[in-house]
């Protein structure tokens, strides 16, 4: 017979920290951890690169043919 905790999957580390995550702050294990990784979204820390402004400029200009 199994036990409940054998059927789940285990849970991930909290992304910040490491520590397990707790239910109340999914993915974090805590408020702070959680308000750390908010901080870091609104500063720009977590940025999704992008190609530079020249090279929109040049490719996205209509072509004279």
């Amino acid at each position: 017979m199994t036990t409940p905790d054998e059927t789940l999957p285990a849970a991930a580390p909290c992304p910040i920290c490491g520590k397990p995550a707790a239910a109340a702050f999914k993915p974090f294990c805590s408020k702070r951890c959680a308000d750390v990784d908010l901080q870091r979204w609104l500063s720009g820390r977590y940025a999704i690169p992008g190609r530079e402004d020249d090279a929109l400029s040049q490719e996205d200009e209509p072509s004279d043919d």
